[in-house]
């Protein structure tokens, strides 16, 4: 989520009236949920997965406030980034939920990748450059000048650090057609070495927004019981809808005439992460654009690490073996993704993202609906490369210092 979005504000916070505004919203979008899945009705798939999204969404927001508000209390980057991992869980549990039942029915396997590679896509594809696009326009509205590149902090190479060798590491999946339990521990391994990292860097002060800021401005006993009433209830919320909602996406399809995979891959990952990409274009609209970005890249190494690796162990658990393999498409999609992925950090080397890399990432992210067949998807994966190779030879200096940077001190 975002919780790196972090500076000082002088603005008064929202008062405990935004909070009761924002706590029934969530109400009404929670309760019919609730209800539902306690009343034993047989709902039909499309209003379960109306009632159930609606409850994963508003999840979602609530996890997101209480995950933001609860860094006024919370001090290091560990604890801050077990914040994230918390406010991230309802695109997890869906994922999860998916990758364990295909331990007993191989069919869901198409659907833990679908999943899996929707959310990386959608948050590279769409996330990072809508971000940039709104930051480079307050910018150029601010300063009556054309402003073409958003310029990251020098600590940001860390980050890309991480994601680069992740994301070299990641095409073992399609080399070898399947995710395996060892990769798995791996790139867990490899998330636990990045939050290591975060705890020798220095906690600031944050800048709330919104509700978030009115669950901060508490006095101190109301609020870390109102963030643990929220963490509590949210995830409860969850691990509620979380399989009636993979559930009905999946009848969905089937009602609606539309390929199961394709709704899995991209309405899951959309429903859980519309608050972050929210927070981040709210925190791109006041001028803090490179806040935002810094926060989404750390969603990009969550996501391409720790939830990668967890599918194998989910697989397992579900009674599985040792190795999630992949079909043909599941292939492609992963390959698709993780060319992506190295278009996306090859055009940051310089730690600058440039107004026409964001419009080529929303490009090539559009233009892979109308691509659905296994020629299109190996065409747009060799675009991806191609640019991302272009890009890493022009910019080849700064190479082995991003590689060299999750290693330094």
């Amino acid at each position: 989520m975002s919780l790196a979005l972090q500076s000082s504000s002088a603005a008064a916070p929202p008062g405990p009236r935004t909070l009761w505004r924002s706590a029934l919203i969530a109400l009404v979008f929670v309760v019919p949920a609730v209800v539902l899945r306690f009343s034993g009705a047989d709902a039909p798939a499309l209003v379960q997965l109306a009632v159930y999204g609606a409850a994963v969404v508003a999840a979602s927001f609530v996890l997101a406030w209480a995950a933001e508000a609860a860094q006024v209390d919370v001090s290091g980057g560990l604890a801050i980034a077990v914040l994230a991992l918390i406010a991230v869980l309802p695109e997890y549990a869906v994922d999860l939920y998916y990758a364990y039942t295909a331990g007993s029915n191989p069919e869901y396997v198409q659907y833990a990748a679908a999943n899996m590679t929707g959310s990386n896509r959608l948050l590279l594809g769409l996330g990072w450059p809508l971000v940039v696009i709104v930051a480079l326009y307050v910018a150029t509205k601010a300063t009556g000048r054309p402003v073409r590149a958003l310029a990251l902090e020098p600590g940001n190479r860390t980050e890309l650090g991480f994601l680069l060798i992740a994301g070299l590491v990641a095409f073992v999946i399609p080399a070898t057609g399947h995710i395996h339990l060892v990769l798995g521990l791996a790139l867990i391994a490899w998330f636990g070495f990045y939050m290591y990292k975060l705890t020798r860097g220095g906690a600031e002060e944050p800048d709330l927004i919104g509700t978030a800021a009115a669950i901060g401005a508490l006095p101190p006993r109301a609020r870390r019981t109102v963030v643990v009433v929220l963490f509590v209830l949210a995830a409860g919320i969850i691990l509620v809808s979380a399989k009636p909602f993979a559930e009905s996406l999946v009848t969905s399809g089937s009602a609606l005439g539309i390929d199961e995979f394709l709704l899995v891959q991209w309405l899951a990952p959309l429903a859980s992460e519309a608050p972050e990409f929210i927070v981040a274009v709210l925190f791109a609209s006041r001028g803090k654009g490179t806040a935002a970005i810094a926060t989404l890249i750390s969603s990009k190494i969550n996501q391409w690490t720790l939830l990668v690796g967890s599918l194998p162990i989910a697989y397992l658990l579900g009674g599985g073996s040792a190795s999630l393999v992949l079909d043909a498409r599941q292939v492609e999609e992963v390959l698709l993704t993780a060319t992506q992925t190295l278009m996306g950090i090859a055009i940051l080397l310089t730690l600058r993202f440039h107004r026409w890399a964001a419009w080529a990432l929303l490009a090539l992210f559009a233009v892979q609906f109308p691509l659905t067949s296994t020629g299109g998807r190996l065409v747009l994966s060799g675009v991806y490369l191609v640019i991302a190779l272009v890009v890493a030879f022009r910019y080849r200096r700064e190479l082995l210092p991003t590689l060299r940077a999750p290693f330094r001190s």
